[in-house]
């Protein structure tokens, strides 16, 4: 499927290195992702109103400034600010299902906090999360359901966070000799 048809089917993809978009502001890409949800949902269109508050809640959220709306995407961002984008991005759509793709990559320990906590207030009943990473410390802070290794392209050991611990004390070279 096309992205789009993916994100209005409720799918938000995070990157481990978000694209910059020139000549396109936050406030102007937001708008127009989320009416094309609406759209798509049989939704008239969000007031600009009822728009700009929720983009300032979702903001809060991740401490983001509100400068960041008339800024372009991505553009001139630090990684921390990247991530942050995503992490507002995602609480803007409100997906279904979420895949972060190594979203604690480049990122400090303050930025690693905040994304983390924008992680855990979205998360609810009626939406899922699968983080991919390397490390133990984004685990510090969101506390996963389940972790599941991968190996060549197939999970090979799955279980709770103490699998994550297990990881990080022992490293990955054990688990290609791991059969499920």
């Amino acid at each position: 499927m096309p992205p789009e048809e993916r994100a209005n089917l409720g799918i938000f993809l995070s990157f481990q290195y978000p694209v910059e978009i020139p000549g396109v502001s936050m406030q102007n890409f937001m708008r127009t992702a989320v009416n094309a949800k609406r759209e798509y949902q049989g939704l008239p269109p969000m007031s600009m109103i009822d728009f700009t508050k929720m983009m300032k809640q979702k903001q809060a959220m991740v401490e983001i400034t509100e400068k960041l709306q008339n800024r372009y995407v991505n553009v001139g961002f630090s990684g921390g600010e990247k991530k942050k984008n995503e992490i507002f991005q995602m609480a803007m759509l409100e997906p279904e299902l979420s895949i972060l793709d190594e979203t604690d990559s480049g990122l400090d320990i303050d930025a690693l906090r905040i994304v983390a906590n924008g992680v855990n207030q979205l998360h609810n009943e009626h939406n899922a999360f699968v983080v991919i990473t390397h490390y133990q410390r984004l685990l510090d802070y969101i506390v996963p359901d389940f972790v599941h290794v991968m190996y060549d392209g197939r999970i090979v050991k799955s279980g709770d966070k103490k699998l994550a611990l297990e990881l990080e004390e022992k490293g990955y070279e054990w688990v290609k000799e791991l059969k499920l």
